[in-house]
């Protein structure tokens, strides 16, 4: 036999629960003359068959016809007090969550004029209220079939996610420009997010971005582009990152190692002053024809190695905006041949 529930009521010991259903499992039986009690900083909404009847504020209720009218068209209008109905209520908690943390599950991927993509990952909190129960359970439990507290979270910050999202997709601003933006940033989400939340009763009372930062990728792209921000001179930078290379090998192939990056040293460092004439001269727009005879071609790289270079070189000098897409095409065309001639491709 099914159990009437003559006392309707839910503490919430955690103070963390948004909405309780009771039962936990299916429909109850509740009878006229049943008691609910209602806490402060609750509502108790009546809900059947995919909508809410009513909402009981905080206070003890007696289930009656009187304090829920639908009650009529739920059980007839020829029924004894003692006849049970089958219904589910769901507490819900009216007061401020000041703590609901945000994060994103995933790095987000946005354009940079600087570093031309960037992904990015970002976390903070946002407060929130429900300002309608009614409103709110016909949304969440009755739409989105939601009634977990966990589930509720997981769906407003979801929300909150897409609303950021969107925002740094309009705003066009780099990655390098954020950390001064973070204050715009958490307002400009809050008003996008605002009307969502409404739509669903809640009221979106706050957001704060903790942090954006840049995914292990995008951080290496950036010190790249500070270190050519900061050599300044291409020819220079060209002779900086052969010595990086040379440096590395060292590093990796012990004493003989160091014996051989003495020798490749020079060679990558003239190979860069050759990278940056290249590259100069692949830039310029002709302004007349030559009255001088042209200076002599840069020295040809006689290894794979040395090409090999010359293409990662090409890589970052595209990814931090210093040349064309089809000066880099020519380029890279090129010493791919180059590097396949030397492989015996």
């Amino acid at each position: 036999m099914a159990r009437v529930f003559d006392v309707i009521e839910f503490v919430d010991e955690s103070g963390r629960e948004i909405v309780h259903r009771f039962p936990e499992r299916g429909s109850g039986d509740f009878r006229i003359g049943s008691q609910v009690i209602v806490r402060e900083s609750q509502a108790a909404v009546f809900f059947r068959d995919g909508k809410a009847l009513d909402v009981l504020g905080p206070g003890r209720h007696t289930i009656t016809t009187a304090n829920i009218p639908l009650l009529v068209d739920l059980i007839g209008k020829a029924f004894s007090g003692e006849t049970p109905f089958k219904a589910e209520v769901y507490f819900v908690t009216t007061r401020e969550f000041l703590d609901m943390k945000w994060g994103t599950p995933e790095p987000i991927t946005i354009r940079d004029p600087v570093l031309r993509m960037a992904r990015l990952r970002a976390f903070g909190t946002f407060g929130m209220s429900v300002a309608d129960p009614q409103l709110f359970v016909n949304k969440i439990v009755g739409t989105q079939g939601l009634y977990r507290t966990s589930d509720v979270e997981k769906f407003l910050r979801s929300i909150v996610i897409t609303k950021l999202t969107d925002l740094l997709g309009e705003m066009e601003k780099s990655i390098l420009d954020i950390p001064a933006m973070m204050e715009e940033l958490a307002s400009g989400v809050r008003a996008k997010a605002a009307d969502d939340f409404a739509a669903r009763g809640i009221n979106l009372t706050a957001i704060y971005i903790e942090s954006i930062s840049p995914t292990e990728e995008t951080a290496k792209a950036i010190d790249e582009a500070a270190a050519m921000g900061a050599i300044g001179d291409m020819s220079a930078y060209m002779q900086f990152q052969a010595a990086r290379a040379m440096r590395d090998a060292a590093r990796q192939e012990g004493g003989a190692g160091l014996a051989s990056a003495g020798v490749g040293l020079g060679a990558g460092a003239g190979m860069g002053i050759a990278m940056a004439q290249m590259m100069g001269q692949a830039m310029q727009q002709p302004q007349q024809q030559p009255t001088t005879p042209e200076p002599a071609a840069p020295q040809t790289p006689q290894t794979a190695e040395d090409v090999q270079t010359m293409l990662d070189n090409l890589d970052m000098r595209l990814a931090a905006g210093e040349i064309s897409e089809e000066v880099y095409n020519k380029l890279y065309a090129k010493w791919e041949a180059r590097l396949k001639k030397l492989k015996g491709e």
